[in-house]
């Protein structure tokens, strides 16, 4: 899964992000512009997530969740969503052997119970057959959907508040961060959206509080080695502030190169 040709960014460690999160949008428009029928800009799309993947493990990159299918997708064609259904179980027959063997371990957000049996049943033996690699961890977000991700918290705390297992006084935002998909991860450091859009459309909406965002112009399928690099590149010049001043964060960095 790496890439000799792409060239590791000499980063310094408090400028690179942890968790990078992607809307990978405009398929169906590069498959327009290149006159061809719209599920050939889904399967090119393949070919921008190895890359996509092989640029964040490369640059040690701690999490990378890509958001392939949201729960907004399934009002799309009929012979569109069926299309792409078979393309996402393929692409887990086909590339998580290549994720195993890169020691990168493979996550699923998002509700399953709209699934084909088949597909589900595969979704779960990629999650086993990497669940204790190491390298990086590749999340996708499948039927998945910000709303559905938050009220599937707040259920979850209504009812431990209800078996008596928990106080209402005692809900904080950490109780709640941890009933959320990716929970256990870092916050996503940086949101990338392709193809000139620049909404989150209902993605990690309690994760993204203090996220960097970063929109390209570049049509999903075209975002790979090159266009990966300069959105990281960019984000290593962004100040991060999660509500300081420039003058505080000044003095922070100065005190840990003091110590």
């Amino acid at each position: 899964m790496t890439d000799s040709s792409s060239a590791e960014i000499p980063f310094e460690s408090d400028a690179k992000p942890r968790h990078v999160a992607i809307i990978m949008d405009g398929n169906n428009r590069w498959a327009k512009k290149n006159r061809l029928l719209g599920v050939s800009g889904h399967k090119a799309g393949v070919d921008a997530v190895r890359a996509v993947v092989e640029v964040c493990a490369q640059e040690k990159i701690e999490v990378l969740t890509l958001f392939a299918f949201s729960s907004e997708n399934w009002r799309r064609p009929q012979e569109e969503v069926s299309a792409l259904m078979k393309l996402f179980l393929i692409a887990l027959q086909r590339e998580v052997k290549k994720l195993h063997k890169n020691n990168i371990r493979l996550r699923i957000i998002g509700d399953r119970s709209k699934f084909s049996p088949l597909l589900i049943e595969h979704m779960a033996r990629a999650e086993s057959l990497t669940k204790d690699n190491t390298r990086m961890t590749l999340v996708i977000a499948a039927n998945y959907g910000g709303h559905w991700d938050i009220v599937n918290s707040a259920r979850d705390l209504a009812r431990r508040v209800k078996k008596g297992e928990l106080d209402p006084e005692d809900i904080d935002e950490e109780l709640f961060q941890a009933g959320v998909s990716l929970g256990e991860y870092p916050m996503p450091d940086l949101l990338i959206r392709t193809a000139g859009e620049q909404r989150v459309s209902n993605f990690l909406l309690w994760q993204l509080a203090y996220t960097e965002f970063y929109f390209s112009e570049v049509f999903w399928p075209d975002f790979k080695h090159a266009e990966m690099q300069k959105a990281l590149l960019e984000y290593s010049r962004r100040q991060r502030r999660f509500g300081q001043t420039d003058d505080q964060i000044a003095a922070s960095k100065k005190t840990k190169t003091t110590n």
